[in-house]
């Protein structure tokens, strides 16, 4: 332990594991925060810490099973030809859900759809927890495998893990807020969870989408509605004034 932490690489591996997981996870953090947001305000941050807490222990559990991770890219049937493994089908089936999720969200916004907190408040729980943690799932096996490519020692793994969540734990209220204040961000991230869903399924079909490209959609896309968020603030303290 102490020749690990006395290595160099090993810190720079450390470095960029976690920063690359914190990257990895902002998907995770923006689907928990919408998914949370349908519940009555008193159970979103236990939905958004057990979903966390979840996405930490799977990502725990399955860098445990590494050679488990492995034998999931191994092709257990062909269909005309074409070789599919269980990883393949657990990303076709998370995108498919994501996209699922989102456009269903996109539709209740645009239609103006209300929901009486009541009538909601124990269902709701339940089914935004089981569809946290079913995209945890999706989620953690990305942030997995990318941690086994990039990194060499499973302590640097499990470190750069547990420091990447509990970030994300941090910020997941911020971000929830953020997007809860402002309409037109939630449109614009739920847009980026059909994104991500489509990428996921096009990596399932073994069309590999660079995430770089996504990611700069994504900050691109960001700065724009930072932008409207300027002006419409201007606008409101010229009208005030």
């Amino acid at each position: 332990m102490i020749e690990l932490l006395s290595n160099p690489a090993v810190w720079a591996s450390f470095l960029t594991l976690t920063v690359l997981e914190i990257v990895l996870g902002v998907d995770n953090v923006i689907f928990i925060s919408i998914a949370a947001a349908r519940l009555p305000v008193g159970q979103r941050r236990q939905a958004r810490m057990i979903g966390l807490s979840g996405a930490l222990v799977l990502r725990l559990l399955l860098l445990m099973s590494i050679s488990f991770i492995i034998g999931l890219s191994e092709p257990v049937v062909t269909i005309f030809g074409f070789d599919l493994s269980w990883r393949d089908v657990i990303l076709i089936a998370g995108g498919l859900f994501l996209i699922w999720k989102a456009t269903t969200e996109i539709f209740a916004e645009v239609e103006g759809e209300t929901h009486e907190e009541g009538s909601v408040a124990h269902a709701s729980l339940s089914a935004a927890i089981f569809q946290i943690m079913l995209l945890d799932l999706v989620f953690s096996l990305d942030s997995v495998i990318t941690a086994v490519g990039i990194a060499d020692h499973v302590e640097v793994m499990f470190a750069a893990v547990v420091v990447a969540v509990l970030i994300m734990m941090v910020a997941a209220e911020p971000i929830a807020e953020f997007v809860a204040a402002h309409p037109s961000t939630k449109m614009l991230a739920l847009a980026f969870l059909v994104m991500v869903g489509m990428a996921l399924v096009a990596d399932g079909l073994h069309h590999h989408i660079d995430r770089g490209f996504i990611y700069a959609a994504m900050v691109f896309g960001g700065g724009v509605e930072g932008l409207n968020l300027w002006r419409q603030k201007r606008r409101r303290d010229r009208t005030r004034g």
